[in-house]
């Protein structure tokens, strides 16, 4: 029997500080350097889902880090999806497939969990059979002491794995020594053996000056910082999580004089990837929009696609944005509806089941 291919994991002081950027990178890395690589992360929480050659459903970020692999996506890479329906509540994709909708509390319940993270088990197992190299991913921050009982991803999936563990720290969002530190705090000592180093992400600026903190890292932690990334902006990989788009703000297309398209930025918005070509159009604007503002001057608005669309129908209605789509509507301006927006756009949604 040929040896089970050796692992790294990376994970994070927090959401949305480069995980997936880092393990992208070492995939397209690697398979530069003809090693046989494979991406893998446990349990993703994305409503930015794709669909496999096989007609399977998997994280679109795992589908970006195959792709870098030059490989096909397949689910053994991203066994477990949660995609939020509600603040408390998520449709559960097992092996490329829904399973069930549950609670929070009855997802983290100690059967569920380690069933699922024997499934996990088995499906990096099989990665392990074909590849020289498993690049894993964690999710969120690997410290969330209120979570780590049941974490099927972060620290306990490395174990696992006897994966030696680069934790990315974000150092554009400020705080990043506390990020380190705290992270390293929050773990008992079994586990803060398992982080071997860190990756400082998007630095600005002179490198010269972030070496005395660099200095001062390595000598807190006595751990090393492998390295620091600068701030990268030539390249586009998908987004997993709806936070880049939080901060979505009113928008006056008449101030730039640039044809504008605006995205309404639905509670439960999902795949807003698909918009991602219009982002990246020149000389158009694209706009995400939260809080309702008249929208003469916008060449379209969209309603985009939904994990819970009825409660996002009523939200249209409770803040005033139904109104002003209707008037946009009549005066004459092109609304577009996709997947849950345009069953908005209907007389009627009917759900038997």
């Amino acid at each position: 029997m040929s040896a089970k291919a050796a692992c790294l994991s990376v994970l994070g002081t927090g959401s949305d500080v480069g995980k997936s950027i880092v393990t992208t990178a070492l995939c397209r890395v690697l398979a530069n350097h003809g090693v046989r690589v494979t991406p893998f992360k446990a349990q993703n929480m994305s409503n930015n889902s794709g669909v496999t050659p096989e007609g399977l459903e998997m994280g679109r970020a795992q589908i970006v880090q195959a792709e870098a692999a030059r490989l096909a996506p397949h689910v053994d890479m991203n066994p477990v999806l949660l995609k939020p329906t509600s603040d408390v509540g998520s449709q559960v994709v097992l092996n490329g497939r829904v399973w069930l909708d549950a609670s929070a509390k009855d997802y983290h319940s100690r059967r569920r969990k380690e069933m699922l993270f024997e499934e996990c088990c088995g499906a990096i197992d099989r990665l392990r059979s074909r590849y020289e190299v498993v690049v894993m991913e964690g999710a969120g921050s690997c410290a969330e002491v209120n979570l780590m009982a049941g974490d099927i991803v972060n620290l306990p999936m490395a174990a696992y794995a006897q994966a030696p563990v680069i934790l990315v720290a974000d150092i554009d969002r400020g705080g990043v020594f506390a990020q380190i530190v705290g992270t390293l705090e929050c773990l008992p000592k079994e586990q803060q053996a398992q982080i071997k180093g860190f990756v400082i992400n998007r630095f600005r600026g002179d490198i010269d000056l972030i070496k005395g903190g660099v200095a001062w890292i390595e000598q807190k932690t006595g751990k090393p910082v492998f390295g620091v990334l600068p701030w990268f902006n030539h390249f586009g990989i998908e987004a997993e999580d709806a936070v880049v788009i939080e901060k979505a703000r009113p928008y006056i297309p008449s101030c730039t004089g640039s044809p504008a398209v605006a995205v309404v930025k639905l509670p439960h918005i999902s795949n807003f990837n698909d918009f991602d070509p219009l982002a990246h159009l020149e000389g158009l604007q694209l706009a995400y929009l939260k809080k309702c503002q008249p929208l003469d001057g916008f060449k379209a608005v969209i309603l985009p696609g939904s994990k819970s669309t009825c409660s996002d129908l009523q939200w249209l209605h409770h803040t005033g944005w139904a109104d002003a789509l209707g008037r946009y509507a009549a005066d004459g301006g092109n609304v577009l509806g996709i997947c849950g927006g345009y069953q908005m756009l209907g007389r009627q949604v009917h759900d038997p089941d």
